[in-house]
């Protein structure tokens, strides 16, 4: 009994003592104000780190086109576009493939061209041809069309065509804002070998655009300017291309009756290029191809373009037609290398013909 006694005050002594030091700890700490933060309030900031914080979100949300560029262009922020539409995305009456699809195809087939689709930006205007892309697994931005309709297919030279070229134009005119480089290609052509080691020769390092045209008479010729053709070119982003392109398109309310290859030809004609330093390449059919002017040298081809042609199910047939040509020519070029033959490329190209383009022919009489 005497000891219990003893042995609890020291205890009780302590207990009080600790409650009492605990009791003064947390009054200090809920009384004083640190200048930069209290511990007890998480949500009190400090207002120059609430500053600095809203800075840095503002900086961090970055527009859907320039996230989708940063996600598709290479290193040296050049980037390969592709427009597409419901029409290029679905199938034809009688078709296996669509237009999209061979344009894809190309890629798998051509040489040093599948490694490309990872730099592909899909530019689609309407929702169908958005899920699609999405479907293929590839980098797709949905392009905003206020309002206009850009499903069906829109035959050459309809008033929904001019329309939707000069949508086209505006975008890669805020790509170019934006600071990439990009080739910019139709859907219609096909990328047999890759075009990059051509264009970035270094004797062009200084062009400021590579362009293709219809007919080709030399790569500074200015006879060319009347051919130039959009449907494929490289261009660099600067403040001479910038300009060019917001002229370009500044030009669209006062154009009617004409497409905007149209419009752009005219500003080279007129010397609008030159008065802006721009350096242009022609570039030369026997490399980048198209049913207007077709190569016989199918060992230089890059590109084949369905140019010179008015509906989709023609030019469909007939690049279906340029495929099965580069297999043909592909498994020749094979087969004779295992035995061995000197130049193999250039003896089977001078004995090569391309399958002729006769539904593009007959598009142009519908």
């Amino acid at each position: 009994m005497d000891c219990a006694k003893k042995s609890f005050f020291p205890l009780g002594n302590f207990i009080i003592s600790f409650i009492i030091l605990a009791s003064c700890f947390v009054y200090l700490l809920t009384t004083w104000q640190s200048p930069t933060f209290n511990p007890f309030y998480p949500l009190q900031k400090p207002s120059n780190c609430s500053s600095l914080s809203n800075f840095t979100k503002v900086e961090l949300q970055k527009d859907e086109l320039d996230v989708a560029l940063e996600k598709s262009s290479n290193a040296n922020k050049t980037v390969i576009i592709a427009v597409v539409n419901k029409a290029y995305v679905e199938q034809t009456t009688g078709s296996e493939m669509t237009m999209f699809d061979l344009f894809l195809e190309s890629f798998w087939l051509g040489e040093d061209t599948r490694h490309l689709l990872d730099h592909l930006l899909v530019v689609a205007v309407d929702q169908t041809a958005y899920d699609r892309c999405k479907f293929k697994r590839l980098h797709c931005y949905k392009l905003a069309t206020d309002g206009l309709d850009f499903a069906g297919e829109k035959t050459y030279m309809s008033k929904d065509f001019i329309k939707l070229m000069w949508r086209r134009t505006l975008f890669l005119l805020d790509v170019l804002k934006l600071g990439y480089n990009f080739i910019f290609t139709d859907t219609d052509i096909m990328w047999v070998r890759n075009p990059f080691p051509s264009l970035m020769k270094s004797e062009y390092k200084d062009e400021d655009l590579h362009a293709s045209v219809d007919v080709y008479f030399g790569d500074k010729d200015t006879r060319c300017q009347k051919f130039v053709n959009t449907g494929f070119y490289y261009i660099k982003s600067n403040n001479k291309t910038i300009a060019l392109f917001d002229k370009w398109y500044s030009m669209k309310d006062n154009s009617t009756g004409k497409k905007e290859q149209d419009v752009f030809a005219d500003l080279m004609l007129e010397g609008f290029v030159n008065q802006l330093n721009i350096s242009v390449r022609f570039l030369d059919n026997n490399q980048f191809s198209g049913f207007c002017h077709e190569s016989k040298y199918v060992g230089l081809v890059k590109t084949v373009h369905a140019n010179c042609c008015r509906h989709i199910n023609a030019k469909l047939r007939d690049l279906t037609g340029v495929l099965r040509d580069w297999k043909r020519y592909k498994k020749v070029v094979s087969h004779r290398r295992s035995f061995d033959v000197n130049n193999v490329t250039s003896n089977v190209a001078l004995n090569f013909t391309w399958t002729g383009h006769y539904e593009c022919k007959k598009s142009w009489h519908m």
